[in-house]
């Protein structure tokens, strides 16, 4: 288990005391935290489970947890959990976490806050709103369509998948989440939802999701369209590459030359043809329905067959 800590004092020690027998480490990052979390955990747990690695400078939530990944990798881990210190995750869900991952049904593990609608009203309305928009943002650039809460930072993984993902290039800081589903849906990985309650007590989040939307949506934009090139024209070619490249000449030619001829013939003063119209038209609802085609397509296509029980071990740092 990687649990990193940063400005998380006085929540963190009733973490580690409520953490099951089923877990056999727990790597505790102490993220250069000026609270001085990772010298309070020597000094007041003695689980001889709990490790406490302290980064010299401040990596920023990705950049602690991989930092976890890679100490649980070297000691031979087979599913690594990460939870946060801050007390918002409850360690008694982790069975139901790790479930699907030992079962063989899928390969990364994930909570999800919107689950329960009865328990969707505790989530401050911000965070609320923020989430829908980050949510529907991964959906298209990750290609995980089935899965939501992407922020979520209770999550296990299977050691081999881990080994397998370039993890120097993933985001470290609160883009980590979403920057890693893109990660784990380069290698075909199958990624599930766990219900889980939405938790929030007086430690404040340094993540506020409305705020990071701007940086957020260049981020998933650039994920997406790098999704695209894998998926569609690199490791495959298929009628949905061909659906895609359609769509986009159609829609392209619809703006481009419906614009002009609105511009020329408005400031002409006079009435566009109904031929110039069509014309305009024509290409653009083509262009949408074959863009709805390939939307379709990619939805269908999340991964439904975890690849850990096929990938060999690899040491990778």
């Amino acid at each position: 288990m990687v649990v990193p800590c940063y400005r998380v004092s006085g929540q963190v020690l009733d973490v580690l005391a409520r953490m099951g027998a089923e877990v056999d480490r727990i790597y505790c990052i102490d993220d250069g935290c000026p609270e001085g979390s990772g010298r309070l955990i020597r000094e007041s747990v003695v689980d001889p489970r709990v490790e406490v690695v302290v980064n010299p400078a401040n990596l920023g939530v990705g950049g602690a947890t991989m930092v976890g990944y890679r100490r649980a990798v070297d000691d031979g881990a087979d599913v690594i959990i990460k939870i946060d210190g801050d007390g918002q995750m409850d360690p008694a869900l982790l069975p139901q976490l790790v479930a699907p991952v030992l079962a063989g049904q899928a390969d990364y593990a994930k909570g999800n806050r919107f689950w329960d609608l009865g328990h969707i009203g505790r989530m401050p309305l911000v965070r609320r709103v923020g989430n829908l928009a980050l949510s529907f943002m991964a959906k298209a650039s990750t290609g995980y369509w089935n899965v939501f809460d992407p922020t979520n930072g209770y999550t296990a993984i299977h050691a081999r998948v881990l080994e397998w993902l370039p993890l120097e290039r993933v985001s470290h800081r609160y883009f980590f989440e979403s920057d890693l589903l893109f990660r784990l849906g380069t290698v075909r990985a199958v990624v599930v939802d766990v219900p889980m309650d939405a938790r929030y007590g007086g430690q404040a989040s340094g993540l506020q999701p409305l705020g990071l939307i701007g940086e957020f949506a260049w981020k998933h934009l650039r994920n997406f369209v790098k999704r695209l090139g894998y998926n569609y024209f690199l490791r495959d070619l298929s009628i949905a590459s061909l659906q895609l490249v359609a769509a986009l000449a159609l829609l392209i030619f619809a703006a481009a030359f419906g614009g002009w001829q609105w511009w020329w013939h408005a400031n002409a003063g006079i009435t566009a043809p109904m031929g110039t119209v069509m014309l305009a038209a024509l290409p653009a609802v083509m262009g949408f329905q074959l863009l709805l085609s390939f939307i379709g397509y990619d939805m269908a296509g999340v991964p439904s067959r975890a690849v850990w029980p096929m990938l060999p071990r690899q040491r990778r740092r």
